[in-house]
């Protein structure tokens, strides 16, 4: 079983700046391509980020193309997604996930997800 545990959320003005970390216990997580997804109140949950099991590969939702960027440390464990330029309608509950066959999966391939971060970016 795959435990992910992200950090790192929490109020910035748009235009700045936020790191997230998803930290992975078990020994398998080079095994897994990991996404990010975000979920806003009353919206459904969406896909953001995805990375392979290398890193070698990345894909991007079009929304956020060319402002976050998704990366790890396999070595530690842990997935990260760095957002720049943050616009008020990046404000969501992020949400680390962990996939064995996919690094673009939907909210129903998903193997394991973690708990949710919260980021909001005001105006």
């Amino acid at each position: 079983q795959v435990q992910l545990v992200e950090s790192g959320g929490g109020l910035v003005q748009a235009g700045g700046s936020l790191r997230l970390s998803c930290a992975a216990s078990g020994r398998t997580f080079s095994s897994y391509a990991m996404a990010w997804f975000r979920q806003a109140p009353g919206k459904e949950r969406e896909f953001v980020a995805g990375i392979s099991r290398s890193g070698g590969n990345t894909y991007y939702a079009d929304s956020v193309k060319g402002r976050f960027t998704i990366f790890r440390d396999n070595a530690k464990n842990t997935v990260y997604l760095q957002m720049n330029s943050l616009k008020p309608e990046d404000t969501a509950v992020y949400y680390c996930a962990a996939d064995l066959h996919t690094l673009t999966p939907t909210v129903y391939e998903v193997d394991y997800w973690g708990q949710g971060t919260q980021v909001t970016v005001s105006s």
